[in-house]
């Protein structure tokens, strides 16, 4: 598996539905990037000016929300992955 260094974390990509409520089938192309996954690793966290390290604030087993255009995609055993700062999530979805 993968493994962040630093603030960053690694989220599977929850994709996003082939239909709409109507029942609508989208193209490919007009779905929206995705914008909430699941964390499946986190780095260790950042260090302060002073040196003390700042501990992430999300986990493994977190479902997140994320600024839509943040991130590096990431294809990684078969599966896409995002790869983004912590800096980048927005809410943790309880």
């Amino acid at each position: 598996m993968l493994q962040p260094i630093g603030d960053r974390v690694i989220v599977k990509v929850k994709e996003e539905e082939e239909k709409t409520v109507g029942g609508i089938v989208l193209a490919s192309n007009a779905k929206q990037k995705p914008t909430e996954g699941e964390v499946v690793a986190v780095g260790e966290g950042s260090f302060a000016e002073n040196g003390n390290k700042i501990p992430m604030s999300v986990k493994e087993g977190d479902v997140v929300l994320y600024d839509k255009y943040s991130g590096t995609d990431v294809k990684y055993d078969g599966q896409k992955y995002l790869v983004l700062h912590e800096k980048d999530i927005l809410a943790i979805v309880k």
